[in-house]
């Protein structure tokens, strides 16, 4: 565990990308989205502006000094608490991180940004890229996704498309369901026009298991999911909780009798008092993306359940 690290969490065991080393290269919600089933919250600060959010050397000599200890991760994940393209330092990240590990390097992002050569460009750096795609027309993608005003469907997808064309490896779409908002026949149909058009390696469907930005989101049921995952086609997978995970199997178990007692500890401060995604982060010494991971699986258990109280997610025990 990355405990009093500040720009990394984990490794977690991640649905996806087996044991993944997280990486947090802008500041929480920071990005071109604001997305109604985003499981850190409301987008605080919404743009399209590329900066220097955080300094390079602090993360290089963060993964530096886990390398150090024996690191074991299946990939170094630039995912984090907002929209990792928007740092504009992104292409010498990788490059650094390439110098100092072979473990591989994934980019978790939600595609906006990828109109722009420069961010094509130094995506292309990386051995796997995860973009989103969530609408097929333009006013769902408003609905759910609630876009910076310069960002359109079609500019997000062209944009992956353009991509697609230059970038050799891996790209793994992840389209996020959402019951009667994006799963009608119609939206499915749109959908999936946009990813013969992107000719991504994968698609990875998912929907609202943990909690969201608002209340209103609900998600799909296994069997739905699977008849639009063979809708799709032979290369489209419903994103499996990854206990299930077939592969690196035994990489996961030091990991996970760990991550049972960091929920355990959780478990029992949210019986003492009702607690937010802040409260846990700060009582706990975590960084928020690993929390969630905690969060989830309680909730998913059925050992405690979520409240909005005036537009802050509360945890609490059943």
């Amino acid at each position: 565990m990355t405990i009093g690290k500040k720009y990394l969490y984990g490794p977690v065991p991640s649905r996806r990308l087996g044991r993944s080393l997280g990486v947090d290269i802008v500041p929480v919600k920071v990005c071109t989205l604001d997305c109604i089933y985003c499981q850190i919250g409301r987008t605080t600060k919404k743009t399209i502006e590329r900066a220097a959010y955080v300094p390079v050397e602090p993360i290089i000599s963060e993964i530096s000094d886990a390398i150090s200890k024996n690191l074991e991760a299946d990939y170094i994940t630039l995912a984090g608490s907002g929209e990792p393209t928007l740092n504009s330092q992104l292409g010498i990240i990788i490059e650094k991180i390439k110098k100092i590990t072979k473990i591989p390097v994934a980019i978790v992002t939600n595609g906006t940004l990828f109109y722009m050569p420069d961010v094509r460009a130094e995506c292309a750096m990386a051995d796997v890229v995860l973009p989103s795609l969530d609408a097929g027309d333009d006013e769902t993608f408003q609905r759910i996704n609630r876009p910076y005003p310069d960002i359109n469907i079609e500019k997000l997808i062209s944009g992956l498309c353009d991509f697609r064309k230059e970038y050799k490896g891996q790209i793994w779409l992840e389209v996020f369901l959402i019951e009667s908002i994006n799963s009608r026949p119609e939206q499915i149909a749109k959908i999936n026009t946009a990813i013969k058009r992107i000719r991504p390696d994968k698609v990875q469907l998912n929907t609202a298991v943990r909690p969201t930005a608002e209340e209103y989101v609900r998600k799909l049921d296994a069997a739905k999911l699977n008849d639009i995952a063979a809708q799709i086609g032979t290369n489209c997978e419903v994103i499996a909780d990854f206990s299930q995970r077939q592969t690196s199997e035994n990489k996961y178990k030091q990991a996970l009798k760990q991550d049972k007692k960091i929920a355990e500890t959780l478990f029992s401060m949210l019986k003492r008092r009702p607690c937010s995604l802040d409260d846990i982060c700060s009582s706990m010494n975590l960084h928020g993306n690993e929390a969630i991971k905690y969060i989830s699986s309680l909730i998913e258990q059925g050992r405690i359940q979520s409240e909005n109280v005036d537009g802050t997610i509360y945890f609490k025990p059943l």
